[in-house]
């Protein structure tokens, strides 16, 4: 697996996180797993399409350009043959660029982009396409300065996303609107708008992947894993990430250190965990 992130122009950096391209000639035929990291993303399957594992439990095919919508539960995908795709991961706040008003109603779905916009998803297939084949290209960073610079984000609900994220999760809602000088009502309504999750949501996600870089490096005990990402014991942590990634902590721990013992599942987890493969 061959997984790379591209830094992002300084201008376009309140909007975007990073580009970032995935390829595998010889992917596991096992289900792999993507966990939340409050990020929408756009993708583009320049091999063939991965299958995805749907609520209603059938794998579904998915489409060759797609808007990940904000999950909240792993996210199961499956390669028919060899991966080869691009990735824009979107900055919380920059969502509503490209979903609208639907932003909030997509909330644990990728759909194909063609549903939010035909003109987008045919010219960022072809953007993708010159982007792999000449990384330097810029014609992937002009399309996105096109579609998302006259966005301009919410700056009180993209202070509270960086204040979310920089704490791991550890600040209330009230106190975040409070420093927005909002209501409690306005700002958790501005911010689901916004970002797509509830400020309680985006804070859950951000203790889950602050707790899986911890697990990862692999160099602190569950117990300090809870207390630094606030968590309000252990039994808190271990019950809150097996719910959000199916493992025990201590199965997951082992898992995206190397995948160890064979656990092929989270190769793709722990690349994005990480930003590299």
């Amino acid at each position: 697996m061959e997984y790379r992130e591209f830094e992002v122009p300084l201008a376009l950096r309140r909007h975007v996180r990073c580009v970032w391209r995935l390829k595998d000639a010889a992917p596991s035929p096992g289900p792999q797993v993507v966990y939340p990291d409050g990020c929408c993303e756009l993708i583009v399957h320049l091999g063939p399409p991965m299958r995805r594992l749907e609520p209603d439990g059938q794998w579904r095919l998915q489409s060759a350009a797609m808007f990940a919508a904000q999950s909240r539960s792993p996210v199961r995908l499956a390669a028919q043959e060899s991966i080869d795709c691009i990735g824009v991961r979107l900055q919380p706040v920059a969502s509503a660029a490209i979903a609208g008003d639907v932003l909030p109603s997509l909330r644990d779905q990728i759909v194909p982009l063609d549903t939010l916009d035909h003109a987008l998803a045919r010219a960022l297939v072809a953007a993708a396409t010159r982007f792999i084949n000449e990384p330097a290209d810029d014609a992937i960073w002009q399309l996105l300065a096109k579609w998302l610079l006259p966005c301009r984000p919410d700056c009180r609900i993209e202070a509270a996303t960086a204040e979310l994220e920089n704490s791991q999760g550890g600040r209330r809602a009230k106190d975040l609107a409070t420093a927005a000088g909002m209501s409690l009502r306005s700002f958790q309504e501005n911010f689901l708008e916004a970002v797509g999750l509830t400020a309680k949501e985006f804070a859950r996600v951000q203790r889950l992947q602050a707790a899986l870089r911890l697990l990862d490096a692999g160099d602190a005990a569950l117990v300090q894993v809870a207390v630094d990402t606030g968590f309000a014991d252990q039994a808190h942590a271990t019950r809150e990430l097996h719910h959000l990634t199916g493992l025990t902590p201590a199965r997951l721990s082992k898992a995206l250190r190397e995948q160890r013992e064979g656990e092929q599942t989270l190769r793709l987890a722990a690349a994005f965990v990480r930003g590299y493969a």
